[in-house]
């Protein structure tokens, strides 16, 4: 984990970067609870198998601009190498801004893998390294402390490197899941999909007749014994108001205000029918689209077809 703080140590080390392929960045802010936070660390890794943090550079940049506008410039705008970050909007504010070209969140990775493949309460670097690369008993104490003041402490210094070498692992982890939710359309294995669809559809209409039934005795069960609140759940209510109106009003008002009417309307299938011929008369905008719905085979259906 080399800590570099001379600005020709971070500029050799920004050159070699500037060949890399892929580079899982993270960064570390001082003052960050203030008006004006400041870029502390940039920490760098060019190699994800490295898991003792040798591959590790942790470039001091605070109150070094000139640096800082370096790295945006040869790394952060450069298209051919692939930054990736944890939570990326939040260093992109110091790295580049919308500037910044071929970023990787693994933040919104992690948000796109289906619940039950990542079943997870939160998508934090903390839990995601647990879950997914059994990192324990991983303290973030760290990312609280003070990253303004110099020297920096052993532990803020092995901290600022063992999260490179997290994001890594996890980047490396969400690609496996993220191919198994997006497999070869045209290789997939429809009869085994089929039977696990038709015994999950099963199973979700136990469960959600379950959990209806159940929402519905626990809302009055709780109304009749006057309790707002229980270990695992809460009552509130809320009033719903709908405006109505009749056309011809709103056209008359509209006549006599002045107000402009004039914005498209959605003709549904009854408007359409009582319109009759009638629609011919109108200007309209015809949308068509092709929405594809899939229908479970009931075995009354099957046995027709046999």
């Amino acid at each position: 984990m080399p800590y570099l703080t001379s600005p020709r140590e971070i500029h050799a080390i920004v050159a070699e970067y500037t060949q890399a392929k892929t580079l899982w960045i993270d960064t570390e802010v001082a003052d960050y609870k203030s008006r004006n936070p400041k870029l502390s660390l940039i920490q760098v890794l060019d190699n994800p198998d490295d898991m003792s943090g040798d591959r590790v550079y942790l470039l001091d940049v605070l109150e070094q601009p000139d640096i800082i506008a370096e790295f945006i410039q040869e790394i952060m705008l450069n298209s051919r190498i692939e930054k990736v970050f944890h939570n990326a909007s939040y260093d992109l504010k110091f790295l580049g801004n919308k500037k910044a070209k071929n970023i990787t969140c693994t933040l919104e990775i992690a948000k796109k893998i289906p619940y039950y493949l990542l079943p997870l309460p939160n998508y934090q670097l903390q839990t995601l390294a647990t879950a997914l690369c059994s990192f324990n008993n991983i303290d973030k104490q760290e990312q609280q402390s003070d990253w303004g003041k110099r020297p920096l402490t052993e532990e803020q210094i092995e901290y600022a490197y063992l999260d490179c070498i997290y994001l890594a692992q996890i980047h490396s982890n969400l690609l496996n899941l993220q191919a198994k939710t997006s497999p070869e359309p045209t290789t997939e294995d429809l009869k085994m999909l089929s039977a696990r669809y038709s015994q999950l559809e099963q199973q979700c209409k136990l469960l959600n007749s379950e959990f209806e039934h159940l929402q519905e005795r626990i809302k009055k069960a709780m109304q009749a014994q006057n309790i707002s609140e229980t270990i695992d759940c809460k009552l509130s209510s809320y009033e719903r108001t709908t405006v109505k109106t009749t056309f011809t009003e709103l056209v008359n008002l509209a006549q006599t205000q002045g107000l402009n009417l004039d914005f498209s309307i959605t003709l549904t299938q009854k408007l359409q029918k009582d319109l009759g011929q009638n629609l011919e008369q109108l200007s309209v905008d015809i949308d068509k689209t092709t929405a594809w719905r899939l229908t479970p085979k009931t075995q009354d259906s099957e046995t027709e077809s046999e």
